[in-house]
């Protein structure tokens, strides 16, 4: 398991490996931006309309892609939906949240994984959630924001932890249980308040980060349990 530091006067933020700050500072600049420019606080009146322009012109759109598989057309611009829909979010909270998931869950993933690696899960992770999205949830509500890929790293957090528990002779049933509680809460919500089909993205963000670490864990499978077991 993941170790404490012993010196609790140790800035939290100061470990934190550059890769993870790499992923979360364009989602913090976007934010600022489109937050600012809601406010009137910069770009005049047009910049109110600008977070609905950015889910429009960059969030992924089903439709689209249900079009670009039709017509076996494929543009550059389109493709570039499966990326840039993760900098994009619904309003304040929906990105900080995302944030706030980037750092504690990059910080435990590069511990053991390379900063190639953790980037491999990241976008990789957002990039089949979307596809997922886009082939079993068609309709016209874009899918935007970094939670597919954040169950991505979840995923790969998650691998670390059943290796651990199956080096240990454990099953490795208790590794999982952090996306079951996080699945519980959403279900909930979703019962409660409503929901869209985001999850059907979330939950192949995390199968995809998960199998995903089977190929980039460091040195691969073998090399990952070598290391656990020097630990």
């Amino acid at each position: 398991m993941f170790q404490m530091p012993s010196d609790t006067n140790v800035s939290p933020l100061n470990p934190l490996p550059p890769v993870v700050w790499l992923l979360v500072a364009p989602i913090a600049l976007v934010e600022a931006v489109l937050n600012l420019g809601a406010r009137g606080i910069i770009g005049g009146p047009q910049a109110i309309g600008w977070r609905l322009m950015a889910e429009r012109d960059y969030g992924f759109q089903p439709e689209i892609f249900a079009w670009m598989m039709q017509n076996h057309i494929f543009p550059a611009y389109e493709m570039g939906r499966f990326i840039s829909y993760g900098f994009v979010h619904a309003n304040f909270t929906h990105a900080l949240f995302v944030c706030v998931f980037i750092l504690a869950m990059g910080k435990m993933v590069a511990s053991v994984f390379h900063a190639w690696a953790v980037l491999v899960v990241y976008f990789g992770a957002g990039i089949l959630g979307a596809l997922a999205y886009g082939l079993l949830a068609p309709g016209p509500m874009p899918l935007i924001g970094g939670y597919p890929s954040v169950y991505g790293l979840i995923g790969a957090f998650t691998f670390v932890l059943w290796v651990r528990l199956k080096v240990g002779g454990d099953s490795g049933a208790r590794a999982f249980s952090l996306i079951g509680f996080l699945l519980g809460v959403q279900l909930v919500f979703g019962v409660l308040f409503g929901g869209g089909s985001e999850w059907i993205a979330e939950v192949a963000g995390f199968i995809s980060g998960f199998g995903l670490s089977f190929v980039v864990s460091p040195g691969g499978w073998q090399h990952l349990l070598n290391r656990l077991r020097n630990r």
